[in-house]
């Protein structure tokens, strides 16, 4: 390489070096202004989710109402200066439209972001009793959520009901107990199966004594599958009860030695269990827990019902107008259908009037049993 281009090059970096460490000495050095000489410039920030609640599954019109604001952005971490509840009246439609209003300075802030969750408390006896329903929105007209105020109150019963064995057997079905509240199970549909099964011939390899007469003794499986064909020992017992013919860890299977293959027909009883209870018109179950279930013994209920007032001008959502259907196996409230020409509601009513209705108390050793 020519020496003169190597010293040149030095040079080069040389003067580069300098110009670097001159430009950090300068004074005045620092984080760059959020706004350019040292303007300030006020605005609106906005919000994209936004919830209302009370706490409960049904909101009065005497709850408190929370109203939290979740994703606001305000520019900066230290912009936001307010955030108006702006409300106005469309009807019975109470609209909260919020504003988040911010002032931009030469702050040290951080960069823009989502600021956290911002919650509101408020009465909502204070609003028109023609009320009966509270919409948040944000500045983009985008409805983010809803609630129905309801006006009456809350009723918490316990029930204890005698639920007859009888139940238990799908044969007997529908049945219910009697008067309400009441429990009503149903026969849904049935489904046939088949299943395929051989007898394995199974030998003693020890006896503790020989018996005058033996039987046959056939060991069912206690499931059996559709896809298999199971195979069920046939041992051979004394027929003496009193007399033991062979130890039951004793016993040798022999595979080679199979019986032909038979069917075993049974039928898959589908069914139902439902709470069932009249109510007054348009109340509507707010809450529903119970005991364990058994089949002969009293099972404990505890229901809360809300009834609304003369001046309630909603209905619903229940399953009819007076009557209220809870099935126990989904743990879900039964609801209407519209698509049906014929609700399902209205077919399980149907069931319910025309059910046989099961003994109230347990059956002692009287002449009605007999």
């Amino acid at each position: 390489m020519n020496p003169k281009s190597v010293k040149f090059s030095l040079v080069f970096l040389f003067s580069l070096l300098v110009a670097f460490f001159a430009s950090c000495a300068q004074d005045g050095d620092g984080p760059l202004d959020v706004m350019p000489n040292g303007q300030s410039v006020e605005g609106k920030g906005f919000f994209e989710a936004a919830s209302l609640d009370s706490g409960k599954t049904i909101h009065l019109i005497s709850d408190t109402l929370y109203i939290t604001l979740s994703k606001i952005w305000s520019f900066s971490n230290c912009s936001l200066t307010s955030i108006d509840l702006n409300y106005s009246f469309d009807d019975s439609v109470v609209v909260f439209a919020p504003t988040v209003n911010i002032k931009v300075n030469t702050d040290d802030c951080p960069s823009p972001m989502y600021r956290p969750d911002s919650t509101f408390k408020m009465l909502t006896n204070s609003v028109s009793s023609n009320i009966t329903k509270i919409v948040v929105k944000n500045d983009v007209d985008s409805l983010l959520d809803s609630i129905m105020l309801r006006r009456g109150k809350i009723e918490l019963d316990t029930f204890r009901i005698f639920v007859d064995s009888a139940f238990a057997e799908p044969a007997s079905l529908p049945l219910r107990t009697k008067e309400s509240p009441s429990i009503l199970r149903v026969l849904d549909s049935l489904t046939p199966q088949k299943f395929h099964w051989r007898t394995l011939r199974a030998n003693c390899t020890m006896r503790v004594d020989m018996c005058d007469e033996v039987v046959a003794d056939t060991i069912y499986p206690s499931s059996w599958s559709e896809n298999d064909t199971a195979l069920v020992p046939v041992r051979y017992a004394c027929a003496s009860s009193d007399s033991t013919y062979c130890l039951s860890s004793k016993w040798e299977y022999d595979s080679t030695s199979l019986g032909k293959i038979m069917e075993r027909l049974d039928t898959v009883w589908h069914t139902s269990t439902y709470y069932v209870e009249e109510i007054p018109k348009c109340a509507m179950m707010n809450g529903f827990l119970y005991s364990g279930f058994t089949y002969g013994a009293k099972t404990t209920f505890v229901r809360q019902l809300f009834v609304p007032d003369e001046s309630e001008r909603s209905c619903g959502p229940s399953t009819k107008e007076d009557w209220v259907a809870y099935r126990l196996d989904k743990n879900a409230l039964v609801l209407e259908s519209e698509d049906d020409e014929e609700s399902p509601i209205d077919s399980l009513y149907n069931i319910w009037k025309s059910a046989t209705v099961a003994n109230d108390t347990l059956r002692t050793d009287s002449t009605e049993s007999k």
